[in-house]
């Protein structure tokens, strides 16, 4: 049984989670009960705690608490929770965030097992609480299977806690230098270890090359079935290398590649995922293999030369069945000269194509375009030309889906199904 001090801790803990956050408090009602000889009977709460647990392991860590006050059947199962979801932004200030988390990690039953941790602050952290948290991972890290960590902080310290944890089945890493005035990157380590890890999400890291020219930093993941790279650059290196028998999802968003290739030695990829500006060409056992497609192009507007390697990546995925393209990728293809002449022999297997419709005045593409308009119309007339320079400095813009564009894509499957929605 919980002792006195506990218990005055427990109070405080609903007084500022519960009622400072104002978050209504919910009793089983007749609706949760069935009736028994005549009696309400709660069969939510007959239910065995490793049901309850799992249950719970849903829901926000925050509303996992509350459940303390239902009856006291609950009162103390939330301590059991193998789950902690932790997100920052659920609470009114910083302060009650971090009491919060104060008291989770004091009250939680230290032997229960932990399993996952999903922990976002936004923000400077203090230093105490954070080697708390991290030394809660530290004492299950034989238990924990996923981990995801969103912060803005010393990033070895994350590093070296995480590293020790060799049961990690999935990994979210997001880390940010303290200062917004640091544009330091976070390097990833080569000596990471995880042989059950099958989903890998990194953000912000450098991934640093060695004498050969190449850089491989996911060889030791032996089981990986997802990878989500966003943010990320490669140093010392001109080649970037995939290399995995069971990658079946690979997801590339942002990243500031300064490299001219990327290798994949995936033969088991499945669905590739892209976001930003195309600069490197593809080639590998990975492309073949792929089924589904998404792409989502930009390029520059002081880039007057567009993204030739776009066109070449179509040109790899021999077998795509389902293709998903942005406007802005039908617009920079557009770009390319002459490209509407061109007879590929790529797109021969598609079954669907969904083009996805938003503005293309992100990085001044739209200025890019209407240039590339009023040339080609003044390549034929100076007078329409003249005109249509008028028309876009009184607001016209240049359409979503450029002319020929999708019949170009589709000339080898023309029984394709088209469906064009709007995300701007």
């Amino acid at each position: 049984m919980p002792d006195k001090n506990e218990m005055r801790g427990m109070s405080n803990f609903l007084e500022e989670s519960v009622i400072r956050e104002k978050i209504n408090r919910r009793r089983p009602n007749e609706d949760d009960r069935y009736k028994e000889n005549g009696e309400n009977v709660d069969r939510l709460s007959d239910l065995p705690d490793d049901v309850l647990l799992h249950v719970l392991s849903f829901l926000n860590t925050q509303h996992v608490v509350q459940t303390c006050v239902l009856s006291t059947r609950w009162k103390y199962l939330w301590k059991l929770i193998p789950t902690l979801i932790l997100h920052s932004s659920s609470f009114s200030t910083k302060k009650h965030f971090a009491r919060f988390l104060s008291k989770i990690l004091t009250l939680r039953d230290s032997l229960a097992k932990l399993h996952t941790l999903d922990f976002v602050h936004h923000g400077d952290i203090e230093s105490r609480l954070l080697k708390k948290i991290l030394s809660g991972v530290s004492s299950h890290n034989t238990h924990l299977q996923k981990i995801g960590i969103n912060v803005r902080v010393d990033t070895c310290i994350i590093l070296s806690c995480v590293s020790s944890c060799r049961a990690l089945t999935s990994l979210k890493l997001s880390l940010y230098p303290k200062s917004c005035y640091n544009f330091s990157e976070t390097l990833f380590p080569n000596s990471l270890n995880f042989p059950e890890l099958t989903s890998l999400d990194l953000t912000n890291f450098v991934f640093c090359g060695g004498g050969n020219g190449c850089v491989a930093p996911f060889l030791a993941f032996n089981k990986l079935n997802s990878l989500i790279i966003h943010r990320c650059t490669v140093r010392d290196a001109q080649i970037l290398h995939i290399s995995s028998e069971t990658l079946v999802n690979l997801t590339m968003h942002d990243n500031s590649f300064n490299i001219g290739k990327i290798e994949l030695s995936t033969p088991n990829l499945h669905i590739f995922t892209f976001r930003g500006i195309p600069g490197q060409l593809m080639y590998g056992s990975g492309l073949s293999s792929v089924k589904l497609v998404s792409i989502d192009a930009l390029m520059y507007s002081n880039d007057r030369i567009p993204p030739l390697v776009l066109f070449t990546w179509l040109l790899e995925f021999a077998n795509l069945k389902s293709l998903t393209v942005s406007s802005t990728t039908l617009q920079v293809l557009s770009l390319i000269p002459d490209l509407l002449e061109v007879e590929h022999l790529s797109l021969c297997n598609l079954k669907s194509m969904e083009i996805k419709l938003q503005s293309s005045y992100l990085l001044g593409l739209s200025d890019v375009l209407k240039e590339a308009m009023v040339k080609k119309v003044a390549a034929k007339s100076r007078k329409e030309a003249t005109k249509l320079r008028k028309a876009f400095d009184k607001g016209l813009q240049p359409p979503f889906i450029p002319d020929g564009i999708v019949d170009f894509l589709l000339q080898n499957s023309p029984s394709a199904k088209v469906n064009i929605t709007t995300i701007y």
